[in-house]
């Protein structure tokens, strides 16, 4: 018997503790090729719970123009899942609690397993401490192989869910998806529209029928009021173009306090 992931036991404990997860998202190798791994030790200090690690793509379909230029800008410093992999291995010498999921795309999953090797990528994720994937566009119902070998190596296979899901839809990603699922709150790419929160509240409940792992809420949380909305139906606060948004134009020594700064606000109004 395998024993939890790292995400499943970090829900597990903010549930005993009656807290919700604040998962922050950052382009990995941006807005500096190098800051990455310092970066995300500072939204663990400042209180997250779960980080996702974006993997830059040249055709990131979901995303809108506030990721799709960061990920341009990484992707001319370089940064490829090689590089990815390496930030997550330097990020575990100084943090073994703290999951850490990759987000991205079928292509630089697919391009690595090319270049090194049938299911090199689920062993090096693996090896490099990797917690969680979630492969935009993967659909649930080519992907229970996947999830299996993920898991075999303790790694949960997320999925996306939207306002446009149909209950089949949901049943499906319920099926093969762990750890949790993300809920797109917005019709859209990410950082597009203003968020209904009342849509959240509906919807919640009609996810929650057929998935029983935690549903984290993400695209359009910008501050901390829209957070506690939200975190009031969901287990977790997904923020990802806000956080994007504050650090792209700072200069190096401040990306990480300016990041420290806007999570700790929300972090203290989610436990409040």
């Amino acid at each position: 018997m395998s024993l939890p992931s790292r995400i499943t036991q970090t829900f597990a404990q903010l549930k005993d503790q009656g807290r919700k997860a604040l998962i922050p998202y950052v382009t990995a190798g941006f807005p500096y090729a190098d800051i990455t791994p310092d970066l995300m030790h500072g939204m663990v200090a400042a209180g997250a719970d779960v980080i996702e690690l974006g993997v830059p793509f040249s055709d990131p379909m979901a995303d809108g123009p506030v990721i799709q230029k960061a990920g341009d800008k990484a992707l001319s410093f370089g940064i490829g899942m090689v590089q990815v992999l390496d930030m997550v291995r330097s990020f575990r010498t100084q943090n073994s609690h703290t999951p850490v999921v990759l987000m991205g795309y079928a292509n630089p999953v697919e391009r690595y397993d090319q270049k090194h090797g049938t299911d090199a990528f689920i062993r090096d994720a693996a090896e490099a401490g990797v917690d969680g994937v979630l492969v935009v566009d993967y659909p649930p119902e080519e992907c229970a192989e996947f999830a299996e070998k993920l898991k075999a190596h303790g790694i949960d296979l997320i999925f996306l869910l939207a306002p446009t899901s149909t209950a089949v839809r949901m049943q499906q990603v319920a099926d093969v998806a762990s750890g949790y699922v993300y809920y797109v709150s917005l019709k859209g790419v990410t950082g597009a529209g203003t968020l209904d929160t009342g849509a959240v509240e509906a919807m919640l409940p009609r996810i929650r029928e057929h998935v029983k792992i935690p549903v984290g809420v993400g695209f359009g949380i910008r501050d901390a009021q829209t957070a506690v909305a939200i975190s009031r139906v969901a287990d977790a606060v997904v923020i990802g173009s806000k956080i994007i948004q504050l650090i792209e134009d700072q200069p190096k020594e401040q990306v990480i306090p300016v990041a420290e700064t806007f999570l700790k606000g929300i972090r203290s109004a989610l436990d409040a």
